[in-house]
């Protein structure tokens, strides 16, 4: 698919990963929705993609991507302002690291690893039923294409740490469903594939002391630093235009394999 001129919807547009994304296509000259939790930070990243690219080039959606009502709203108005979206980058979610018996010997709150998997692995079906669903009833393109979905795993879903059982188990679940729905929505059209990250210099990440971050880039194999959130965009955008990726799962992580702590 030529990005030029199609719609696009970015979950977690607000910041990180989503944010970089979201200018990329921007940049390609898809025209951007940015749906992301945090308004004020999607009403930024927008109004700056605007005076780069062109008014009308991207709209901030407050969106909760659990709530199917706030999904839904987002979507339509996305889709009255620019048009039927083609392309879902799913981006949004969440970490967290409980070990299952404290040092207090309590087991975790089930609250906890339930708020992970409710917003990494069910927002993101729930934002991918959604978009296939008015995807599905869009014309055919070359080869037959509606669309096309991006998910965002992590390496945590093949190798993950004491902690992120949780995160894991989500993330995991996303790389589950990426084949099967492949399958499901060849049908109508429309690519699924996924983006397992290692170690991005993300804003959570810097949050981390500078120690601690350049010793995390140190177990990097090659290169030997965080990854930037411009090279998940890039791989994002290219899995778009390259029609013959689909059902599959990509690391990008610089040969990281995670220790065990």
């Amino acid at each position: 698919m030529n990005i030029q001129g199609h719609s696009a919807l970015v979950t977690g547009a607000g910041s990180g990963l989503g944010e970089a994304t979201a200018r990329e296509l921007a940049r390609l000259g898809a025209k951007v929705a940015l749906l992301d939790m945090n308004l004020a930070n999607a009403e930024k990243v927008a109004a700056e993609i605007n005076a780069a690219h062109g008014q009308g080039s991207a709209l901030a959606c407050q969106c909760d991507i659990t709530n199917t009502e706030s999904l839904q709203a987002a979507i339509a108005k996305a889709s009255a302002a620019q048009g039927p979206a083609r392309i879902l980058m799913s981006i949004a979610g969440i970490g967290a690291a409980k070990r299952v018996v404290a040092k207090d010997g309590s087991a975790a709150p089930l609250e906890d690893f339930v708020r992970v998997i409710n917003v990494n692995l069910i927002g993101t079906y729930n934002a991918a039923r959604l978009f296939a669903a008015e995807c599905a009833k869009l014309s055919p393109m070359e080869d037959g294409e509606r669309g096309v979905m991006v998910f965002t795993a992590s390496v945590a879903a093949f190798d993950g740490q004491v902690g992120q059982q949780a995160y894991s188990a989500s993330k995991s679940g996303v790389v589950g469903m990426t084949l099967p729905m492949a399958r499901d929505l060849a049908q109508h059209g429309i690519r699924v594939c996924t983006i397992a990250p290692g170690l991005f210099a993300t804003p959570l990440m810097k949050t981390l002391p500078e120690p601690v971050q350049a010793s995390l880039a140190a177990s990097i194999p090659f290169p030997a630093r965080l990854g930037k959130p411009e090279e998940f965009a890039q791989l994002a955008s290219h899995i778009v235009t390259n029609v013959h990726l689909n059902g599959e799962v990509i690391r990008l992580d610089g040969a990281l394999r995670m220790a065990p702590r």
